[in-house]
């Protein structure tokens, strides 16, 4: 069998484990909304990504990707040993990235996400990857830990919270969001800190995401790299992707900070714009997407808009190939030189 895409190793990977016996509250498949997968993160959580996959999955772009010759051979494998289609059974996801549990040393996901599926066919699939699996209870849920190809040798962990929802990350971020799911413990959206970031959000955005900077964060990072100094002070970020129109639009927004530095930090963004000037004077199609950035700031604030045609990203994407394959055709002539000699 063929592997899966990571895509699919994740869901997989999610699924290989027992029904729990989670209390009820969490969103079926398909009727998740932002507010409800909020609501089974953890409190811990610094930072929130919020992901609508199945639109996503379904604009134009990413139809027209899947469908692609390319990439449908492998699509359709995919469904067919899972017994799930994405771009019909896939729903939100949410990711909050946890930083303040004990004996963790690096900030770590912990993953929840809302779709359709069929147990058996997941755990058939799996199973033929051939991955050993240890089996442990928490909770009066089965978790299942091991490793899978592409995850850097590092445990992963998951779980069924329900019938529509699985979740998934490292031992400790699984547990901490069956405590949430189970009513043991808080969610994100008791998070004074992070909960105010939130209210800030578009959280109507195909993708999304709020995190909390504490103040000795931004600090430390300063003091280590000074081209940085105009990080201090930040305390927040907010992010929201979408596609409409035929147009990617994108907004990254950082609050906190004083004027002063806020205006250094936007200066330092716009020179970095500035030193893709050399590959816009050969390429128009850079220059255009450089000019659909724009960076500015204010007393509290520093933000980075676009909006991106897709037909400008067709072109971009068009022009990478063109260059990729121009590296790789000599290398390949090469290679039958060599064996005929």
């Amino acid at each position: 069998m063929r592997k899966f895409t990571v895509f699919g190793l994740i869901i997989l990977f999610a699924a290989f484990s027992a029904v729990s016996c989670g209390k009820a509250g969490a969103p079926k498949a398909g009727s998740a909304k932002a507010e409800s997968m909020l609501n089974l993160l953890p409190k811990e959580s610094r930072g929130v990504v919020m992901m609508d996959l199945h639109r996503i999955l379904n604009t134009e772009f990413a139809d027209k990707a899947i469908k692609d010759p390319k990439s449908a051979e492998k699509y359709q494998e995919f469904v067919k040993e899972s017994g799930m289609d994405p771009q019909k059974d896939v729903y939100l996801v949410a990711v909050g990235i946890m930083a303040q549990m004990d004996g963790m040393k690096e900030p770590e996901p912990a993953i929840v996400a809302n779709l359709r599926y069929n147990k058996d066919l997941l755990l058939a699939a799996l199973k033929k990857q051939g991955k050993e699996m240890k089996e442990q209870t928490y909770g009066g849920v089965t978790l299942y830990t091991g490793n899978l190809e592409g995850a850097a040798g590092k445990p992963g962990c998951g779980a069924f919270l329900d019938d529509s929802n699985i979740v998934l990350g490292n031992e400790k971020t699984v547990k901490a969001v069956i405590d949430v799911f189970q009513k043991k413990a808080d969610s994100v959206l008791k998070n004074a800190e992070l909960a105010a970031v939130l209210k800030n959000t578009k959280k109507e955005s195909m993708v999304w995401s709020a995190f909390f900077f504490p103040p000795e964060a931004t600090k430390e990072l300063a003091a280590k790299n000074p081209m940085l100094s105009a990080l201090e002070g930040v305390t927040s970020l907010t992010l929201s992707f979408d596609y409409a129109d035929k147009a990617f639009q994108a907004k990254i927004r950082t609050s906190g900070g004083d004027e002063k530095k806020n205006k250094g930090l936007a200066d330092l963004l716009n020179g970095l714009k500035t030193l893709g000037a050399g590959a816009a004077a050969k390429d128009p199609n850079i220059a255009d997407l450089l000019g659909r950035i724009e960076i500015g700031s204010g007393p509290d604030h520093v933000e980075i808009s676009a909006n991106v045609p897709e037909e400008l990203i067709n072109k971009l994407k068009a022009t990478a190939e063109q260059k990729v394959k121009g590296i790789m055709q000599p290398q390949a002539e090469e290679k039958k030189e060599e064996k005929k000699d």
